[in-house]
């Protein structure tokens, strides 16, 4: 697996430097305005670059992070080494479901694969908040269905699904998430992502990159065909996509069908 350094802790920065906003996560925007607004005078702006780690397996979490530009993936650790995601959280959701589930720690690494912003919140106040408000607590655990149906779909593809496929899928949700179209990664640290082998990711990525699908050179991955990539994708995504908007859709808030739709129209 590549290289990662471990997080040393959140870089606060001055409200004129903060470019997000509560309402730059979806998990965020979907709760009720007064539970919003509870939580965000203790959230802060944090920056993570690619490869930190945020937290480590059987370590206590003291921060909850909720995404607005960047991407964590939790890994699993074998034995030997190898490793596998089995939940890409980007601004659909929060890194730290084990702070309002009563765990001590989780059982994987929190990755950032994509870089940028979060926003972080106090562990104590996210626990106090969560038993304290049954309206959050009922969002919060809509979001945890929602992961795992993530979980549960990524273990089905990473099993029956083609490498090529598999690949779709993960660069579709890293879109939907940071509306970006070029993503920093390199094929080891992908490999390791997607569960499967250095050598399939190239030939995987070489065929997207024939087709016209995507671009890749030098551990720059450039979408370059949305639509042809959803085509080319395993159901796994729609499903993933559709369970996360029939948990969170909140008044039609949870915006990743609206999105698809506006970047199939874009072309």
């Amino acid at each position: 697996m590549t290289e990662i350094r471990t997080w040393a802790g959140p870089l606060v920065m001055s409200m004129s430097e903060m470019s997000c906003n509560p309402l730059g996560n979806e998990l965020l925007w979907a709760l009720a305005p007064d539970d919003r607004e509870r939580l965000a005078v203790s959230l802060q702006t944090v920056s993570f670059s690619l490869g930190e780690v945020i937290c480590e397996p059987g370590t206590r979490q003291f921060w909850a992070y909720f995404p607005v530009d960047c991407i964590v993936s939790l890994l699993y650790t074998m034995r030997n080494g190898a490793t596998a995601e089995t939940v890409l959280v980007g601004n659909d959701g929060v890194v730290g479901t084990s702070i309002f589930l009563s765990g001590d720690g989780s059982s994987n690494h929190a990755v950032v694969t994509v870089a940028g912003k979060a926003l972080a919140l106090p562990a104590q106040i996210l626990r106090q908040e969560f038993l304290r408000r049954p309206s959050l607590q009922c969002t919060f655990l809509r979001y945890t269905q929602a992961l795992l149906a993530q979980i549960s779909q990524t273990a089905v593809c990473n099993r029956l699904h083609s490498m090529e496929q598999r690949l779709c899928r993960w660069l579709l949700l890293c879109h939907d998430r940071t509306q970006r179209r070029e993503v920093l990664m390199t094929q080891e640290f992908l490999a390791s992502m997607l569960g499967g082998r250095r050598e399939s990711v190239t030939v995987a990525a070489g065929h997207l990159q024939d087709a016209g699908l995507i671009h890749y050179c030098r551990g720059r991955i450039q979408i370059l065909d949305r639509r042809r990539l959803e085509s080319n994708a395993c159901e796994c995504y729609g499903v993933v996509t559709r369970e996360f908007r029939r948990l969170l859709g909140r008044k039609g808030r949870f915006q990743f069908s609206q999105t698809s739709v506006a970047l199939r129209e874009a072309g």
